[in-house]
């Protein structure tokens, strides 16, 4: 992996890479953010609940495409696997019911299962973890498997006291099996902004490798304000990046190399912002379908070109903009903040940080509008 990712604080490590003239750990960098597969196994049975679990981690519903089903197409011990159709690195693994025979051994279930070689293990049900659940937990953390969460998957049936009731009892009963300091997180598998899988999810990203939470980040579905936030940040990030390669090609004296590169880079940037945000035509439509909304209400709210179409012609506009609003002040701003070897480039990285800043927040603002409109939130 790129060095310039090895830091928690992506700008400093940009500003060392431009320092050393890494060119290419910025271009490595930008690489796995971009492209980064993640894998995440859903233990439990496969019932109604966990389908439109699998389903709502993807932002599909019953009835498109590769939508998981109830009952399951697959073999009762077979493992069934569902890519996301708009990430094809981030994919999903239905591992089969364990077994409530007192003879199940968790050990051949881990084997059988590879459950080792995931990124991350959500363990479901809808009443109380079994006891052989349990023992597979213990097993996989025996092995230094950290990533093991347990959800608690609300059916229609459930009101919030029920629901309360259950977890309570599945702490007992974790507390009874062993675990010092279990967590159990109600999940509401046909609407994750309700209940507490922003805190699943949260937990989720602190445990796993920086790179990794990146990728599930960017992945998810779009279904909450915090979730957008998060995702502008990132972007945004992703925008230093590509700002820095701006700097560092901006210093190769042939014509045109570096105009080309800009917007190179910044396509395929917005264009991953664009699919993550949820705010192409196939994702709006599909929200809309699954929340009784006029899909044109929807479509309406995105006032942004970039919203609607990724095309690098509007990217050069906005570079060209970003050009003529440039100012002395600003240049010395952005000069403070780089390594001093790479201030005689500070323009052209003023340049491509303000257009893609500028992108990214008003996709973003988009995308709040079009979350607040779904959800029922009003800002």
């Amino acid at each position: 992996m790129a060095d310039v990712l090895k830091s928690l604080n992506l700008l400093e490590s940009l500003k060392e890479s431009i320092e050393k003239n890494n060119i290419s750990d910025i271009k490595d960098a930008v690489e796995d953010m971009l492209i980064s597969r993640i894998n995440i196994a859903v233990v439990g049975e496969r019932g109604t609940e966990k389908a439109m679990f699998l389903n709502s981690l993807r932002g599909l519903s019953v009835g498109n495409e590769g939508a998981a089903i109830c009952p399951s197409a697959a073999a009762p011990e077979e493992l069934a696997v569902f890519p996301n159709p708009k990430h094809p690195d981030f994919r999903l693994w239905d591992l089969p019911t364990i077994s409530s025979d007192p003879s199940f051994d968790p050990e051949n279930y881990m084997d059988r299962y590879k459950i080792l070689r995931y990124n991350a293990i959500i363990m479901t049900f809808t009443q109380s973890p079994s006891a052989n659940m349990v023992a597979v937990w213990r097993e996989a953390r025996s092995l230094q498997k950290d990533t093991l969460y347990f959800a608690l998957l609300a059916s229609e049936k459930d009101t919030e006291k029920t629901l309360e009731t259950k977890k309570m009892a599945s702490l007992e009963l974790l507390k009874t099996e062993g675990l010092s300091q279990p967590k159990v997180f109600l999940v509401c598998p046909a609407a994750l902004e309700k209940l507490e899988f922003l805190k699943l999810l949260e937990v989720m990203q602190g445990d796993l490798p920086e790179i990794r939470a990146h990728a599930l980040l960017l992945a998810l579905p779009t279904f909450s304000s915090n979730l957008v936030a998060q995702k502008k940040e990132a972007f945004k990030a992703l925008g230093w990046a590509a700002a820095s390669l701006s700097a560092g090609v901006s210093a190769i004296p042939v014509p045109l190399v570096a105009s080309m590169v800009d917007a190179s880079v910044a396509v395929r940037i917005l264009t991953k912002a664009q699919i993550s945000l949820c705010l192409d035509d196939e994702s709006v439509e599909r929200l809309a379908r699954q929340r009784g909304i006029e899909p044109n209400k929807l479509k309406g709210l995105r006032t942004c070109l970039l919203s609607v179409e990724i095309s690098k012609s509007e990217v050069k506009r906005r570079l060209s903009v970003a050009e003529k609003d440039t100012t002395t002040a600003t240049t010395k701003l952005v000069e403070l903040a780089m390594p001093r070897h790479a201030r005689s480039v500070s323009r052209s990285f003023t340049v491509m940080l303000q257009a893609m800043n500028s992108a990214i927040d008003d996709m973003s603002a988009d995308a709040d509008k079009i979350v607040a409109m779904a959800t029922g939130v009003s800002h």
